[in-house]
């Protein structure tokens, strides 16, 4: 491994807020995962960006991916409203309708929510073992 393909070079990942919010939500809502991707050269500040992927390519590209769940508070991850429960109860297509809407603005409250609750470190997983990085918000 060349070292600017080392990921234990990085010691922060500087990220938006909103990108792990909406990487978390995609996940959440969508078919296919967003993480928060870095790819090499890999130097000590690295900027991770919002990547949505079908199949993982991290193998091909030595990129590193990073949950948004480990980005964002556990308690606040906890709290993320949960429609397909809500839904199971309904019958009636209007209040089906109506869960929706509310689902979507509980889901605009969470993202809020999430946005003020980035972690202050996050571990990376590489070939030489867990390596742990500060995590610094961008905006």
């Amino acid at each position: 491994m060349a070292a600017d393909d080392d990921p234990t070079a990085i010691r922060s990942l500087a990220l938006s807020p909103a990108d792990a919010a909406d990487a978390y939500v995609y996940s959440q809502e969508n078919p296919g995962e967003a993480v928060l991707r870095a790819t090499p050269p890999f130097h000590g500040r690295m900027r991770a960006r919002i990547h949505v992927y079908h199949v993982d390519d991290t193998e091909l590209t030595g990129a590193v991916h990073v949950s948004p769940a480990t980005i964002i508070e556990d308690d606040v991850v906890a709290d993320y409203p949960d429609l397909e429960s809500a839904l199971a109860d309904v019958d009636d297509p209007d209040a089906a309708d109506e869960l929706r809407e509310r689902h979507a603005e509980a889901v605009e409250e969470w993202q809020q929510r999430a946005r003020e609750s980035i972690v202050d470190s996050v571990t990376l997983e590489t070939e030489d073992g867990p390596h742990r990085v500060e995590v610094k918000t961008l905006g």
